[in-house]
C-alpha cells in the first residue's frame, strides 16, 4: 500500500502533478510545494526504484516483465513522505544507491510494471484526496486531468554539477549518466518522458528552489 502526509478530510481536492527528468530538483520543489499547501506527498519515482531494488533482492531478473511485476503483486511496500518501507524494512537509502539507479529504467520501461504502480498511485490520490505528486509521467497519464501540471527541467551539466554537491563524484561522469537515463526515459515505448503543451514548462537551471516554488504557487 502507498502511504503520503496527511490531508484534512474537509480540504477541497487538488492534484498537482510535477514531471521532469531526473536531477532536475522535482523532488525538493514537490515536498515544499505539498508542506505550503498543507496536501499530502507522492514520489512516484521511489516507487520504482522500490520495484526494483524488491526484485534485485530476489534474484529476478530485471529484463523479465512478468517476473518483476510479480515481485510487485507480492511485496509489501509502504511509501511515505520521507521513507520507503518494502517488507518491512526501512529501503530509504538503499533505493538510491548506484546499482538501483542504473537498473531502475529497465524496471521501468515494462508496461505490466506501469500499470500495477499506475495503479496504486491513483488508489494513493482518491486515499488522500489529492496531493502532488512527481513523476515521468503523472500529467501524461496517471493524472491526466490534474489540478495543475509542471514540467521541472535544468540542463545535464546543472544536474550533474547538484548532485556532485550532494554526493560528489565526477561531474563529466555523471553528466554522461544522466543524458543517457534521459535518452532512455524519452526512448521508452510506454509512457516516456515528454513534454506537452499541457505542461507549465519551468526550467530550473538558475533558479533556487524557492524561486521555483513562488512560481508554482502564483499558477494555483
Amino acid at each position: 500500500m502507498s502511504r503520503g502526509g496527511s490531508s484534512s478530510g474537509d480540504a477541497p481536492s487538488i492534484t498537482i502533478a510535477i514531471d521532469g527528468p531526473a536531477g532536475a530538483g522535482k523532488s525538493t520543489v514537490a515536498k515544499a510545494l505539498a508542506s505550503r499547501l498543507g496536501i499530502a506527498y507522492l514520489d512516484t519515482g521511489a516507487m520504482y526504484r522500490a520495484a526494483t531494488l524488491a526484485a534485485t533482492r530476489r534474484g529476478v531478473d530485471l529484463d523479465h516483465a512478468d517476473a518483476v511485476a510479480a515481485v510487485v503483486d507480492d511485496a509489501q511496500m509502504e511509501f511515505w513522505p520521507d521513507r520507503v518501507v518494502i517488507d518491512g524494512s526501512d529501503v530509504t537509502a538503499e533505493i538510491r544507491s548506484r546499482e538501483v539507479t542504473d537498473a531502475v529504467s529497465t524496471v521501468a520501461a515494462h508496461s505490466a510494471v506501469r500499470r500495477r504502480l499506475v495503479d496504486r498511485q491513483r488508489e494513493w490520490v482518491r486515499d488522500h484526496r489529492g496531493g502532488v505528486l512527481e513523476g515521468r509521467d503523472i500529467a501524461t497519464v496517471v493524472l491526466p486531468d490534474a489540478t495543475l501540471k509542471v514540467f521541472v527541467t535544468a540542463t545535464a551539466r546543472v544536474r550533474a554539477e547538484r548532485r556532485v554537491s550532494q554526493s560528489g563524484g565526477d561531474v563529466d561522469e555523471i553528466e554522461a549518466a544522466i543524458a543517457e537515463r534521459d535518452r532512455r526515459d524519452s526512448a521508452r515505448a510506454d509512457s516516456p518522458l515528454t513534454e506537452t503543451a499541457a505542461y507549465h514548462v519551468i526550467d530550473t537551471s538558475e533558479m533556487s528552489a524557492e524561486q521555483v516554488v513562488a512560481a508554482l504557487l502564483d499558477l494555483l
